[in-house]
C-alpha cells in the first residue's frame, strides 16, 4: 500500500513539472480604444496641452509620473501677508505668443524639492487647470523653468486615478 502511495504521488509529481513547463507567462497589453484603456482611464501622452484659466491658448507640460506634486514656471515672486496668511504674488507668461497675467493665491505649504546639485524651497498654491475634458484644482509647486523645455509639468497628485500614461505619444488631448 505505501509503494502506491508513493508511485500516485510519484507521477503526480511528473504530472505538475510537465503542466509548469508549458504554461509560460505573458504581459498582455490592455485593450485600448478611442483613447481609453478597459479601466475606464484616458490614456495620455508623454507632453500634453493644460489650459490655465484666464490664458487663453494652453501651454505644453511635461507628464512626469517621478514627480510627486505638478508645477509650473512662474516669474516676479513675491510673498506677502492677508488677514494673517501666507500669501503669494506672481506672473506667469505663456512662452508660445507672450500672454501675461499675475495672479494672488494663498500660500498652502511650502516644500523642499530635492534636485541633483542643490536643494530647492518652493511654494505650492492651488490652481486650477484644464486637462482634457476635465477641470482640476491641484497644488502646484511654482518654479522657474526657464531652463526646461516645457512650461508645466504633470505630477502624480494631477495623474494619479485620472490617467494612464503611454510615453509613446504626445498631445493627446485637446
Amino acid at each position: 500500500m505505501t509503494y502506491i502511495k508513493e508511485y500516485i504521488l510519484f507521477v503526480f509529481c511528473i504530472f505538475l513539472s510537465a503542466c509548469q513547463n508549458q504554461i509560460k507567462p505573458a504581459i498582455i497589453p490592455p485593450v485600448v480604444q478611442s483613447g481609453n484603456i478597459s479601466s475606464g482611464l484616458e490614456v495620455i501622452g508623454g507632453v500634453e496641452p493644460i489650459y490655465l484659466p484666464p490664458f487663453k491658448t494652453p501651454f505644453a507640460a511635461r507628464i512626469d509620473t517621478g514627480a510627486e506634486t505638478s508645477s509650473i514656471d512662474v516669474e516676479n515672486v513675491v510673498p506677502f501677508e492677508r488677514d494673517g496668511e501666507k500669501w503669494i504674488y506672481f506672473t506667469m507668461v505663456n512662452k508660445q505668443n507672450g500672454e501675461k497675467h499675475d495672479f494672488e493665491k494663498r500660500v498652502v505649504r511650502k516644500a523642499r524639492i530635492r534636485r541633483i546639485n542643490r536643494d530647492e524651497h518652493r511654494y505650492i498654491v492651488n490652481m486650477d487647470i484644464k486637462l482634457g475634458n476635465e477641470i482640476i484644482n491641484a497644488e502646484f509647486s511654482l518654479a522657474d523653468r526657464e531652463k526646461f523645455e516645457y512650461q508645466g509639468l504633470i505630477g502624480r497628485n494631477i495623474i494619479n486615478g485620472r490617467f494612464l500614461i503611454d510615453s509613446s505619444i504626445d498631445n493627446t488631448l485637446h
